[in-house]
C-alpha cells in the first residue's frame, strides 16, 4: 500500500482555475483500479493551500495513476499555478477506518 499527503500552495489568482483541475484529477483518480483513496481539500482559513490524501494500492498503481490524462492536466496546471513547488510524504498506514 502506497499513502502520500501532497501539499500545495497555489498562486492567489489561480486558485479558482486550479480547484477546477484538481477536482478533474480527483474524479479520474477515484476511478483507477488500483485507487482505495483520493481527497483533494482547500484549506478554509487560506484558500490558496491545497492538500491531497491519496491511497494506491501498490507503487505500480501510483505508476499507472501518472500516465493518465487526468493526472497529466493536473501536473501540467502545476507548472504554473503553484506560488512553491508541491511536497510530498509517504506513510505507512498502522490504523485506517475501512481498510484491512
Amino acid at each position: 500500500m502506497k499513502i502520500l499527503f501532497v501539499n500545495l500552495d497555489v498562486k492567489p489568482e489561480c486558485v479558482e482555475a486550479f480547484a477546477d483541475v484538481t477536482r478533474k484529477n480527483h474524479l479520474g483518480s477515484v476511478k483507477e483500479a488500483g485507487n482505495i483513496r483520493f481527497d483533494a481539500l482547500q484549506d478554509k482559513d487560506d484558500p490558496t493551500k491545497f492538500a491531497l490524501y491519496e491511497i494506491w494500492q501498490s507503487d505500480d498503481a501510483l505508476a499507472l495513476h501518472k500516465e493518465t490524462e487526468h493526472y497529466q492536466n493536473w501536473a501540467k496546471a502545476c507548472e504554473t499555478m503553484l506560488a512553491s513547488p508541491r511536497s510530498r510524504r509517504t506513510f505507512d498506514g498502522v490504523g485506517i477506518t475501512g481498510i484491512e
